[in-house]
């Protein structure tokens, strides 16, 4: 029974890897769900439960005891209830179980929390931070400029190769979450740190020939997310910048900033590789707050 029950969820794992395409962190997210729900299974059924034991009163007893024992934050229980329903309604397609006892359950209410972004004069002070006579500065100031000019994530950021900017036709590739690609328009000041980045400080940093990330650490080695973040916030603490930046906020920065200017909410939607628009329309109401905070400060009768 165990080890039909272990072949489903092997089988679910492969599907969101190799059908889906899902990223390798969010699979993971997914295991560690499953796994989670298995520990808690074992502690009420019967032994030799299967799959086909297991009834909407048992998830719902799984999920209200992950808020209540565990404390998990309503995003984390909305994801784990997104993973349960994903994950029973591959087992009844599938046809390891009958019934999908994952049907009835919903997700808690998640908080609306707006996102961190900087001011425009704090990135032009962040982007500014680096020496410009070093290489590890010259580095620096070209993955600013192309994370807050491009609206990417870190991990984006660090996935990046060498022909992955097009300097001929003005673009950057940027392979998204689920190995989505998208191109994001390469601005002319982002062009140009980067162009100064690859001509004077990429070899000096010890990248070989042969290397193909195109950010590289001090030992020519491919600089990954953590160093970007790293990179990140002590450049925030040179700028003057008192929060605890993240590259994130430099991506919400980025469509804080479009939109404020007047790009469309789909435009941006796009530039940023987001699935659903409401994902990005959540800057609207960003934009929404700084346009009452002028009127308040600068209309007489306000």
């Amino acid at each position: 029974m165990e080890s039909r029950r272990d072949d489903a969820f092997s089988a679910f794992l492969d599907h969101l890897v190799w059908e889906r395409g899902l990223a390798r962190n969010t699979v993971e997210a997914y295991r560690r769900d499953i796994e989670s729900l298995v520990q808690h299974l074992d502690g009420t059924l019967p032994p030799g439960w299967t799959w086909s034991d297991v009834g909407a009163d048992a998830l719902q007893k799984f999920i209200e005891r992950e808020g209540a024992e565990k404390g998990l934050a309503a995003t984390t229980r909305a994801r784990r209830i997104a993973a349960l329903r994903g994950f029973f309604s591959f087992l009844r397609t599938e046809g390891f179980i009958r019934e999908n006892p994952a049907s009835t359950l919903s997700p808690p209410r998640k908080p609306r929390n707006l996102p961190h972004f900087l001011t425009e004069r704090q990135v032009e002070a962040l982007i500014e931070a680096p020496s410009p006579d070093t290489p590890e500065g010259i580095r620096d100031r070209a993955l600013l400029e192309l994370v807050y000019g491009c609206g990417l994530r870190a991990s984006e950021a660090a996935t990046l190769t060498l022909d992955a900017v097009k300097f001929d036709a003005g673009l950057v590739r940027v392979a998204g979450k689920g190995s989505k690609v998208r191109h994001v328009p390469l601005g002319a000041k982002a062009e140009a740190a980067v162009r100064r980045y690859l001509a004077a400080a990429r070899r000096a940093l010890g990248a070989s020939s042969g290397e193909s990330a195109l950010f590289v650490s001090g030992g020519g080695k491919p600089m990954d997310r953590h160093g970007i973040w790293s990179l990140l916030k002590r450049r925030a603490s040179e700028a003057g910048i008192a929060q605890a930046a993240s590259p994130h906020w430099l991506r919400h920065s980025f469509a804080t900033h479009m939109l404020g200017r007047g790009a469309p909410v789909r435009v941006i939607q796009e530039l940023l590789g987001h699935a659903d628009i409401s994902t990005t329309q959540i800057y609207t109401h960003t934009d929404t707050m700084r346009l009452s905070s002028v009127v308040r400060s600068a209309h007489p009768r306000a």
